[in-house]
This record gives C-alpha cells, sequence and structure tokens, in this order.
C-alpha cells in the first residue's frame, strides 16, 4: 500500500504542475524575473519548498486522521488493497471522463499581488502551501484526491504525513526547473518545449492509476480480481475511444495569475 501512495503521489504532483498556478509559478519565480525584483532565485525557490513541504504535511495531517480511523476499524490488509483498487478506478475514470463528468475541482489561482506587496520568503512559502497542499489551487488530475485515499488506507498515521510531505516536495521541487532561465528568449523557450509534455503526461498519470487498480486488486482479490480490473480497464478505454471526438485536442490551460 505503501508503495502504491508514493507512487500515485509523485504521479500526482507532476501532473499538477501543468495547472495555470503551476505554469505561472514556472513564469513568476525565475533567475530571471527574480533579478528584476532584486532578489535571489535561490532564496526564493528555497522558500518555495519550504512552503510546499509544510502544505503537503498538511495535506497529510489531514490523511493521518482518516489512517487512524481506518486503524482503529480493523481493515485488514486485503480490504484495504480492494478499496485501493475501486478508488483507483474511480479516479481514473474522472480524469477520463468514462461519464461525462468528473470529480469536484477547485478552480482558484494564488494571488499576484503577493508579488509586489511582500518578501521573497512571504510569497515563496506562501505560493509554496498553496501549491504544497495540493486542494488550495487547480485540482488537474483526480490522482490527488486518491492520493488522500491511499495514504489513508495505510493505516498508519505518521506514513500518511510522510507521503503528504513527499507529495509537497515533489510539487515544490518544479519550481527548479527554470533554474537554469536567464534571458526572456529561454523563458519562452522552455514554456513552449514544456506544453508539449502536457498531454502525454495527462496520459501517463491516468495510466499509472489503472495499473494501480490491477495491481490493487490482484493483489486483494487474486487472478479473479485481475481478469475483472483487466475487463475494466478493456471497458473504460473503449467508452473514451468512443466518445472523443476525431478533432478533439485537449487545451492546457495558459499561465496565468489571478486572486
Amino acid at each position: 500500500m505503501i508503495v502504491l501512495a508514493v507512487v500515485i503521489a509523485a504521479a500526482a504532483a507532476v501532473r499538477s504542475t501543468w495547472s495555470p498556478c503551476g505554469l505561472s509559478m514556472l513564469s513568476t519565480i525565475t533567475p530571471l524575473t527574480e533579478r528584476g525584483r532584486g532578489r535571489r532565485f535561490a532564496a526564493t525557490a528555497t522558500w518555495f519548498v519550504v512552503g510546499a513541504v509544510a502544505g503537503g504535511v498538511s495535506l497529510g495531517l489531514g490523511a493521518a486522521v482518516l489512517a487512524g480511523a481506518v486503524n482503529a476499524a480493523g481493515v485488514s490488509a486485503a480490504a484495504a488493497l480492494a478499496l485501493a483498487g475501486i478508488a483507483a478506478f474511480i479516479t481514473a475514470a474522472s480524469d477520463l471522463k468514462v461519464v461525462g463528468r468528473q470529480l469536484p475541482g477547485h478552480p482558484r489561482q494564488v494571488n499576484e499581488q503577493w508579488l509586489d506587496r511582500y518578501r521573497a520568503w512571504v510569497y515563496g512559502a506562501g505560493f509554496g502551501w498553496q501549491i504544497g497542499v495540493g486542494l488550495a489551487t487547480y485540482i488537474m488530475t483526480a490522482a490527488v484526491y486518491l492520493v488522500i485515499v491511499l495514504a489513508a488506507l495505510t493505516a498508519d498515521p505518521l506514513v500518511a504525513v510522510a507521503i503528504g510531505g513527499f507529495f509537497g516536495l515533489v510539487r515544490g521541487l518544479a519550481i527548479l526547473l527554470t533554474a537554469g532561465v536567464s534571458t526572456p528568449a529561454q523563458l519562452r523557450s522552455f514554456h513552449r518545449r514544456f506544453a508539449v509534455w502536457g498531454e502525454p503526461v495527462r496520459k501517463a498519470v491516468i495510466a499509472i492509476q489503472l495499473v494501480v487498480a490491477v495491481v490493487a486488486s490482484t493483489v486483494a482479490w487474486g487472478w479473479p480480481g485481475a481478469v475483472a480490473s483487466l475487463v475494466v480497464v478493456a471497458a473504460m478505454v473503449a467508452i473514451t475511444v468512443a466518445r472523443r471526438s476525431p478533432t478533439e485536442v485537449p487545451v492546457e490551460p495558459l499561465p496565468t495569475l489571478s486572486t
């Protein structure tokens, strides 16, 4: 369960970097922009990562409460894995829009006025926390919810907190992707390349959720679980392909900041 939770935490954190807030951070907190504000990118980025880890720990604390409840309820390992498999199928179905609907999102961005109003450590740590907690800004994948579920199903509050912190760390480290940017041309080039990877990463994260669902179901129910889960995967993919127009092209949100 811990391995599955860590894999999902990493996948969800990576995918979340393509959110409007994630893209904005990669536009507004760079060596180029921080130099223009008379600040040091290394210092701001450090505070951002610290804030992101704190945000992830905050998410983990919420999962820890649920983990305590799971432990108190005496949920068996097999039952926990079965629930994990079901949850992974639900979140993957949400990302695939199998039934035409998705789990609730949160269309909110961080406040760009902080950049001019506060010191670097304040907006660095503040933005980092909001990014790292996972639920305070745009939710790009239902895998974020799956992180909470799997962390809770470990039935270990300390492990749940650690998984949340890991999620926040991965989200925070994304700020370093622009560490080598020193000119406007380099920044534009970076974002063009980065945008190209948005759709492949989206598909990869969905695939990871399905793999987790199959693995969890197989371990919980043996070969019947494996067969049933593979049938479900095939049905979900078939429905998604049938629903999609040949000309449909997913569009990533633009990297903007707003209140």
